[in-house]
């Protein structure tokens, strides 16, 4: 069982950067393969970025945020990091944190625990 909180999101101006933080519970962070997803409003929630469990020396992009988002973990710290740079109006969305406890994925229902999220927004 793990539960996550995001943390980091707010308003910024396009081209700006964003940090957002996944603060994990339990002993056993680790193990769990990490992804973030964002829901804009009136759209589906879709993949952002993904990081292996261990060490995390397998990520995922969409392709959407490829080479401007990079996803990172700390496992002292029970954390998963989305450094966001050269934001758009287009990232503006509900940031979420997932978490599975297997190998690295980029398909929302095989993550079986999510944070509340938090909310990014980028004015043009």
């Amino acid at each position: 069982q793990v539960q996550l909180v995001e943390s980091g999101g707010g308003l910024v101006q396009a081209g700006g950067s964003l940090r957002l933080s996944c603060a994990a519970s339990g002993r056993t962070f680790s193990g769990y393969s990490m992804g973030w997803f964002r829901q804009a409003p009136g759209k589906e929630r879709e993949f952002v970025a993904a990081i292996s469990r261990g060490g995390g020396s397998a990520t995922y992009y969409a392709g959407s945020v490829k080479g401007r988002y990079t996803i990172s973990r700390d496992n002292a710290k029970n954390t998963v990091y989305l450094q966001m740079n050269s934001l758009k109006p287009e990232d503006t969305a509900v940031y979420y944190c997932a978490a599975r406890p297997a190998v690295i994925s980029s398909f929302e229902y095989e993550y079986g625990y999510w944070g509340q999220g938090t909310q990014v927004t980028v004015s043009s």
